[in-house]
């Protein structure tokens, strides 16, 4: 989702001169491999947006995976473009990475203040070590190696695997599937009359900020063109909302017209992740695509290919 946007960003801005591989193409885990690419290809520029993602039940499953994946991916990507000569480097994140409790909204300077959220903190460990590579190399040798910190992303190309999906995606396709489905195998409830029942984890009150992943695109193009002071920067909107009000929104984006079940015993996340982006507003860039138009164009984007989304039971 996020390199395919990034890719869309820099064509419309005029680059040719790009080199991508996916996951198939090329295996970031394997040292040689990536020390090969970039013996063949000699990029100039750096731009990592791989990971290993996935929600809550994601990483409560695979922690090892979540930790060591990650670790691996941006290792031989930073060590090897700084052995490679490469003189920009952009280290894409989460603001998972900062503590659990800290203050609202986040602050850069939060990092490393605090015990971060249980329910993440092996990709967020991973990701904490990639940003501290990077202002490592920053600080030693003066390369301009940035990190930018994306709120929870979500766009065309998104997982909608409910059982790896993030939070927003999963909601769309929990209330599509719902909408479409056969209410006369339901006990209890009159062909007709409501869509199926969605059930959804936790309270529905922590509070997210969601920001358009091209608008994210377009922060990493603008990173690329200026060089910033510092080496840690959020990307968001600056606003958030609960997950119920979340639900409530895609619910009437989808159509869905059926009951809404909370599972409380599913776990909730950390209370609140709302990110402080004055520092990204400072330096000249500014989110501009509201929730509600970025969750109709990716409903509409998912329509359009849902044909390749395996089925579901609700």
């Amino acid at each position: 989702m996020v390199g395919s946007a990034i890719w869309r960003a820099l064509e419309a801005k005029g680059y040719i001169h790009l080199i991508g591989r996916t996951s198939k193409e090329l295996d970031l885990r394997n040292q040689q491999a990536v020390q090969d690419f970039f013996s063949k290809e000699k990029p100039e520029v750096v731009i990592d947006a791989a990971a290993r993602v996935g929600g809550i039940m994601a990483n409560n499953t695979y922690p090892y995976q979540f930790l060591m994946e990650n670790m691996q991916i941006q290792n031989n990507l930073i060590d090897t473009a700084f052995h490679s000569g490469v003189e920009k480097f952009i280290f894409l994140g989460s603001s998972c990475i900062y503590p659990k409790m800290a203050p609202q909204p986040l602050k850069e300077e939060y990092l490393l203040t605090g015990p971060l959220e249980p329910t993440n903190e092996w990709y967020a460990v991973a990701k904490i070590t990639g940003v501290k590579a990077c202002e490592a190399i920053r600080k030693q040798f003066g390369r301009d190696y940035i990190s930018l910190m994306p709120t929870n992303l979500y766009g065309p190309f998104d997982n909608f695997d409910l059982k790896t999906s993030h939070v927003l995606p999963a909601m769309i396709r929990k209330f599509h599937d719902a909408k479409h489905s056969d209410l006369s195998m339901l006990s209890g409830v009159e062909a007709g009359s409501k869509n199926s029942p969605v059930e959804l984890w936790g309270s529905g009150t922590p509070m997210r900020e969601f920001l358009y992943v091209e608008d994210l695109a377009e922060a990493v193009v603008f990173a690329l063109e200026n060089e910033f002071q510092d080496n840690l920067y959020n990307v968001g909107t600056g606003e958030d909302l609960t997950i119920k009000e979340l639900a409530l929104l895609i619910q009437r984006i989808v159509g869905h017209t059926g009951e809404i079940f909370w599972d409380s015993t599913k776990p909730d996340g950390t209370p609140r992740k709302l990110m402080d982006v004055s520092k990204m507003t400072q330096a000249g860039w500014k989110a501009k695509t509201s929730l509600e138009d970025g969750i109709r164009k990716t409903y509409q984007w998912f329509l359009e290919h849902q044909d390749s989304f395996k089925e579901v039971k609700i």
